[in-house]
């Protein structure tokens, strides 16, 4: 058994760094991480500034975005991205109301434009149609990613190859144990307030982050535990993970997918869809104070 560290509680062109991992960030504080940046891609081609000049015309006005299929306008023909459409009342450029017309003229047109990535002002120099945007913009090397530790304050931002080198150099109570069935444990539970349990299990060639949550509630205080893939969504749907209380006569347990690391763990903890149990609970499987937790780490 390890001893788990706990803390108290607590796309554009002209891109924003700061809001390119999926969460916005303080610009001031923000540290980019671009060690394990790739290389610079070839020189682009004729063809590919052809595209990249027609992209203009599908920039979004408000966001600066582009407008992609479905692709609404105004009864002006003013263009507005689908994301922004939702949010506004009159078109930003004329005024006027906006209504749902669909431009089937210029979603024609963009079958045939390579769009660059959004992650093109970080060092991607990628372009493609607009029906693979989306999937490439997911998995994209030059895409930031937020600090995903647990009650902390970290201001930290990196690449997907940059997030356990963090990790380990700078939250380095952080325990990590190799093995596909391990024992978390969590130390002092009976304390009063709101904490963090964190540590990481390596297997399969994937890390993987286990979390335990304790927070206060009127009712009394919950405990939540859900584990995170440092890694994509097509990757944690290759695995399963099992969490198990066991007790003198007793069991819980709880199966699921890991999180990507797409997915924010304090919405899915704020959604229950996790292992939830109270103090009672906690209290009837612990022994001197500490929570044994068996994680399992399957493939699927």
């Amino acid at each position: 058994m390890f001893e788990i560290f706990s803390w108290p509680g607590a796309v554009t062109h002209a891109c924003n760094p700061s809001t390119l991992g999926g969460q916005e960030m303080s610009e001031q504080t923000a540290v980019l991480d671009t060690s394990s940046t790739p290389g610079k891609a070839p020189a682009q081609s004729d063809t590919t500034r052809s595209s990249i000049d027609l992209t203009s015309f599908f920039q979004c006005p408000v966001c600066l975005d582009y407008a992609l299929p479905p692709i609404l306008q105004c009864p002006r023909g003013h263009l507005v991205c689908n994301s922004c459409h939702s949010k506004l009342i009159s078109c930003p450029i004329c005024r006027g109301p906006l209504g749902f017309i669909r431009n089937l003229a210029m979603e024609k047109v963009a079958d045939f434009v390579l769009f660059p990535c959004r992650y093109a002002c970080l060092g991607c120099e990628i372009t493609l149609p607009h029906t693979e945007k989306a999937d490439h913009e997911e998995v994209c090397k030059f895409r930031l990613y937020p600090c995903p530790c647990p009650g902390t304050l970290c201001k930290w931002q990196g690449t997907m190859d940059a997030i356990m080198p963090h990790l380990t150099n700078t939250h380095k109570c952080i325990t990590t144990i190799e093995g596909e069935d391990i024992i978390f444990l969590a130390t002092n539970i009976h304390l009063a307030g709101a904490f963090d349990w964190v540590m990481m299990q390596s297997c399969h060639g994937f890390h993987f982050m286990l979390v335990l949550q304790k927070q206060e509630d009127h009712n009394g205080d919950q405990f939540f535990a859900t584990v995170q893939l440092i890694g994509t969504r097509k990757e944690a749907e290759k695995f399963t993970y099992r969490l198990e209380l066991k007790g003198h006569r007793r069991r819980l347990t709880w199966e699921a997918t890991p999180l990507p690391i797409h997915e924010d763990i304090a919405k899915t903890i704020k959604n229950r869809d996790c292992l939830i149990f109270g103090a009672n609970t906690a209290l009837r499987f612990a022994e001197n104070g500490n929570l044994s937790i068996n994680a399992t780490i399957n493939k699927c």
